[in-house]
């Protein structure tokens, strides 16, 4: 029988409320309604590590960042064996293997298993300053900025256009004699938010939905000030007005709509090849973005916004009548790439592998519920926190991190979240508020110190370093915006880096 073809496709912090067909009735994206008609929609996919390099990492290794002693972006070389890494599994057993788009690896070009790869920056030098048809990124904002701005070039010039006809070039020019392993990896929509002019028409006048606040940060001087360090180094959204971030919305969702209409010319090749018949499509993002909500922007965060992300596959051609319109409420991470992909291809996943193959979770999550008196997990947050008797299929236990100064833990979906500025600390019930308004610290504190002590046993198991005489080491606590550096992700095109959206 012959292997099956993956095609992995990731943007850059796209938030997992972003898919018309999983209704968010504002945004525009066909083609990620196609996957979720024909396919299964994870609908409590995490990042346990909501920034760019870590969560990358665990794509490839199928390793929690934690695990992987990689929480945050660094220079260091990162901690994968290329022999280990998903591509590298794949290569060894008769794979052919592509990296396009943004891999953000240190060093750069270190190619961890992959046949061959290419990078942003060969988007950058292919179009070099002397393009007719415009310098592409030639506005001036920079990587971290959220302030909208429009594309400096037309779209067929654009990166996010550059990324899809390569990768159809791939597909076009591989040896087919061998399945293939293709990773089309979009920088956007992280910033800048400078989508090509006629994507941002689409939105121009169109009325989004506001920003969402909670008990905890109606206002942002009486917010917990330790989880906005993020915000305040990189970005501005704690100083916005509405008009402002109902403009940073526009100019968001109108690069995921440039995202989703590219990915039409994909498809569409793919079905001119026959291509979809043997390929297995999964998408997914390494994080999200707060877009103003709680007056709090960019990534780092355990918040909905932040750490939610998307995650979809969609069945080759002969497998969606069994596998299409289907929607699992089970708790999954990124971590679960690796071995769902190894797991179709039929290669034995590693052992000390932290996910577990996205299929088979599926296959058990209907069976259980389809069962007699065996009911999806899910408690009120008054029930104990490991589960009563009752007979249910246990939920998995979500554990994050993120440079060691945001700890969470989500387990029946109440959801713990720690920082080690001042060590403040919001739980949250998803099941009854899945936006996270009602801050339940102190209606609950009991449960808050459950899960509190949950945590210390976690990370005492990975890094003893985060503790002090058996409680969690914190900072002074955050006072203001001016306590930290502001970082705005300035990079022209000239800077050799793997970072250039």
């Amino acid at each position: 029988m012959n292997k099956p073809n993956f095609l992995l496709i990731t943007t850059d912090q796209q938030r997992f409320d972003t898919i018309h067909a999983l209704g968010n009735n504002h945004i525009y994206t066909p083609h990620l309604n196609w996957l979720v008609d024909e396919g299964i929609t994870f609908e409590r996919a995490y990042s346990d590590c909501p920034v760019c390099m870590p969560a990358r990492a665990t794509v490839m290794t199928g390793k929690h960042g934690y695990n992987l002693g990689l929480t945050g972006n660094t220079d260091a070389v990162m901690p994968m064996d290329a022999a280990k890494t998903l591509p590298g599994v794949l290569t060894r057993n008769g794979y052919q293997t592509r990296a396009q788009g943004k891999m953000h690896f240190t060093p750069m070009r270190a190619n961890y298993g992959f046949e061959h790869m290419e990078l942003p920056l060969d988007y950058y030098r292919q179009t070099g300053e002397s393009t007719p048809f415009g310098i592409p990124k030639g506005h001036g904002i920079g990587e971290n900025e959220i302030e909208p701005v429009i594309s400096t070039v037309d779209e067929t010039q654009s990166a996010v256009y550059w990324t899809v006809k390569r990768s159809i070039d791939f597909m076009e020019t591989r040896d087919d004699t061998r399945p293939f392993f293709l990773w089309t990896s979009f920088a956007k929509p992280h910033p800048p938010f400078d989508p090509c002019r006629n994507y941002w028409v689409l939105y121009q006048n169109k009325e989004l939905p506001p920003p969402i606040f909670g008990d905890w940060s109606e206002t942002l001087c009486d917010a917990p000030q330790g989880f906005y360090a993020s915000t305040y180094t990189l970005n501005n959204a704690y100083r916005m007005s509405a008009e402002q971030m109902a403009d940073v919305k526009r100019a968001y969702y109108a690069c995921i709509t440039q995202i989703d209409y590219s990915l039409g010319l994909l498809f569409a090749r793919m079905r001119e090849m026959d291509l979809l018949d043997d390929t297995w499509i999964i998408f997914t993002a390494d994080h999200g973005d707060m877009m103003g909500d709680h007056h709090m922007g960019a990534k780092s965060v355990f918040l909905e916004g932040s750490a939610h992300i998307p995650m979809l596959i969609k069945p080759p051609k002969a497998r969606e009548k069994s596998l299409n319109a289907i929607r699992c409420g089970d708790l999954v991470t990124l971590a679960d790439v690796m071995p769902t992909i190894l797991d179709i291809a039929g290669i034995e996943s590693a052992s000390d592998s932290d996910g577990e193959s996205l299929l088979k979770l599926v296959t058990r999550s209907t069976a259980c519920n389809d069962a007699d008196g065996c009911a999806a997990a899910g408690d009120d947050i008054t029930g104990d926190v490991t589960g009563d008797d009752k007979q249910t299929r246990k939920d998995r236990i979500f554990f994050g991190n993120c440079n060691n100064d945001y700890l969470s833990v989500i387990e029946n979906n109440i959801k713990y979240m720690w920082t080690s500025f001042g060590g403040e600390e919001l739980l949250f019930d998803l099941n009854n508020d899945p936006m996270e308004q009602v801050n339940l610290i102190k209606t609950y504190p009991d449960k808050a110190a459950s899960f509190k002590k949950l945590l210390i046993n976690h990370v005492t198991g990975y890094n003893n370093d985060l503790l002090i005489n058996g409680e969690l080491k914190t900072k002074p606590p955050v006072k203001s915006p001016d306590d930290f550096a502001k970082w705005p992700g300035f990079h022209s095109t000239n800077y050799p880096c793997d970072v250039l959206h």
